[in-house]
């Protein structure tokens, strides 16, 4: 049984008011007017703190940012070598894990990830080393990539298929990054990209019961969906993930742009017709929940539930 950090939901964060669930089932539900009440330097304090059960348990805000310290380094200096037997360095591990947490959320290749770790001058490490580091972290749980959605509206070279850097949980990233909640308030863009693991996290949670899988969607023209959420059924959900209302009209912008293609790639070729997508949405940081006169459906991330 594959087990998931815990979901702003589940640590009784987000309010529930919106139900994935429903939202699927019942595209035209009334969500207007929900309210978050976790502010930006909840959020913030919530994805360095992260989804730990063991976390949660900790009396004092200081011992609850402790605990994902504390994993990072049970993973490198004990588990990195547990897992399958052969013996490996914690230094490394923890540099390794450091590097990719510059890159979360997006697209860096495995030999830039090479010339970021010489250039700290730390340690030193071959790229069949690092492909062996990064496996034992997958099987760990602690890297959590997403794969590309390669539907057949672009030639394949137009689309990106390159994973998206992830954890499994948003603190991993900030704990490898030793960024406190006070740093990541003013350092909001950075935040943004660890946004998009919380989200992804808690999006997983959500649609376990489903067999959901996530994915994301990007290609050379610019176009993309942060995420696309699929059930078993064949539904699916293209979404974006931004912070404020000032991103709110330019991740619409994709999201509809993106359906139209498909739309209009339908017409052309009949004969191998897509699925156009079930939900369009953006979750957001923000406060209010609301549907757009195009359908795009905005929702804070701490209004959300299965």
């Amino acid at each position: 049984m594959s087990m998931l950090p815990m979901s702003l939901w589940e640590s009784h964060e987000s309010t529930g008011e919106i139900s994935l669930r429903r939202l699927f089932d019942d595209p035209a539900c009334d969500i207007e007017g929900k309210i978050s009440k976790m502010a930006i330097e909840d959020l913030i304090f919530a994805a360095a703190r992260g989804g730990w059960p063991a976390a949660l348990s900790c009396r004092t805000p200081a011992g609850q940012l402790r605990y994902a310290k504390s994993y990072i380094r049970a993973v490198c200096g004990e588990d990195i070598s547990r897992i399958d037997g052969r013996r490996r360095n914690g230094d490394l591990a923890s540099s390794i894990l450091r590097a990719y947490a510059h890159h979360v959320s997006s697209f860096v290749k495995n030999t830039e990830l090479l010339e970021e770790l010489a250039a700290s001058g730390r340690v030193r490490c071959s790229a069949d080393t690092l492909d062996g580091y990064l496996n034992a972290l997958r099987g760990l749980f602690v890297i959590a990539d997403l794969d590309a959605w390669c539907p057949a509206i672009r030639s394949k070279t137009a689309i990106r298929s390159a994973v998206k850097r992830g954890f499994c949980d948003p603190s991993i990233a900030v704990a490898a990054l030793g960024l406190a909640p006070e740093e990541l308030q003013v350092q909001l863009k950075t935040f943004g990209f660890i946004f998009e693991q919380m989200c992804i996290r808690d999006l997983k949670a959500y649609t376990a019961a489903a067999r959901s899988h996530l994915s994301y969607y990007r290609d050379r023209h610019g176009l993309k969906a942060d995420i696309v959420l699929h059930l078993n059924d064949g539904r699916y959900a293209l979404i974006e993930c931004v912070l404020g209302s000032r991103e709110i009209e330019e991740g619409a912008r994709q999201l509809l742009k993106l359906k139209r293609l498909i739309a209009e790639h339908n017409l052309k070729e009949k004969r191998q017709v897509l699925r156009e997508p079930d939900l369009l949405m953006i979750l957001t940081g923000g406060e209010i929940a609301y549907t757009r006169k195009d359908g795009v459906k905005i929702i804070p991330l701490a209004c959300l539930k299965d």
